[in-house]
This record gives structure tokens, C-alpha cells and sequence, in this order.
């Protein structure tokens, strides 16, 4: 099998481009305060799985928010 090189354009069209239909389900950055603690958690579950920390946290969130999960406070 020969090899082939592939180069890049100087310059692309894009006039023609379609907008991303799934662009409303990507993730959007936001600034957070999170307990050092909770963080500390999630670093070391991410070094057990080599999954990043952030997305450990984001899959949580979004198994929360798929199970309608409440969250019990009590104040005294």
C-alpha cells in the first residue's frame, strides 16, 4: 500500500456550511463554586477510573437531573 500525504487548504468555503443540528445539546460553560472537599472526590474517583474530574461531576449532575433526584435539607 502506497502512502498517501494529505495537506490542508490555504483557505476553506464555508458559505454553503449547515449549522449543527445537535448544537443545543452540546455543554456550555458556566463558573461554579464547588466545595473543595466534593472536589477532592472527584479527582481521586478520576484517578481510579482516568475519567477527567469535570466529567465525572457533569455525569453526576445529569444522572441527578434524569432521576428528578432531590436533594433532603433540614435546618435546625
Amino acid at each position: 500500500m502506497a502512502s498517501q500525504i494529505i495537506t490542508m487548504r490555504k483557505e476553506y468555503d464555508f458559505s454553503k456550511a449547515k449549522k449543527n443540528p445537535y448544537a443545543r445539546r452540546l455543554k456550555k460553560q458556566i463558573t461554579i463554586r464547588i466545595n473543595s472537599e466534593a472536589i477532592d472526590y472527584f479527582k481521586s474517583m478520576a484517578e481510579e477510573t482516568g475519567i477527567p474530574y469535570q466529567n465525572l461531576i457533569d455525569l453526576y449532575l445529569l444522572d441527578c437531573a434524569k432521576r428528578h433526584k432531590k436533594i433532603e435539607l433540614s435546618f435546625k
